[in-house]
């Protein structure tokens, strides 16, 4: 009888309790971004990183993230691409909003970071921590 050889990949596929990667969705030129990327990396947490000027942000992706934390939370206000803009005098509601953060994605707080279901915007190393000390995935959120 002749052994049964697995594929590569099912050689390779994780453990069923393996801990999911955090994604982080940012730019490589924002600060914040580069600081969350060096927060979980000091703690050894695997990341699967979005880089947004390659890789526009999926809008699913981006609805996850409005719906759970809202337009204005995710959109960063004191930025220079919100000035440049002229939005600092326009009213406009959550969907009016989510459709400006989709189509100029220089708009958004960055970063963005899901760990299963919970997801922040901008720096949010409180939250970050309950997520490396194994708190709950998709507790709680964070603006």
């Amino acid at each position: 009888m002749v052994p049964l050889r697995l594929p590569a990949y099912a050689v390779a596929m994780p453990s069923p309790g393996a801990r999911a990667p955090v994604q982080v969705f940012g730019r490589d030129d924002s600060q914040a971004t580069r600081s969350a990327l060096r927060f979980f990396k000091e703690r050894r947490v695997a990341v699967s990183y979005v880089n947004l000027r390659a890789r526009p942000i999926a809008p699913g992706e981006l609805r996850r993230f409005v719906d759970r934390l809202g337009a204005s939370a995710c959109a960063d206000v004191d930025g220079r691409a919100w000035r440049d803009a002229g939005l600092g005098y326009l009213r406009m509601d959550d969907t009016e909003l989510a459709g400006r953060l989709l189509a100029d994605q220089r708009l958004l707080r960055l970063p963005l970071c899901r760990d299963g279901n919970a997801v922040t915007a901008g720096p949010a190393e409180a939250t970050w921590r309950t997520w490396v000390a194994g708190g709950e995935s998709g507790g709680g959120t964070d603006r």
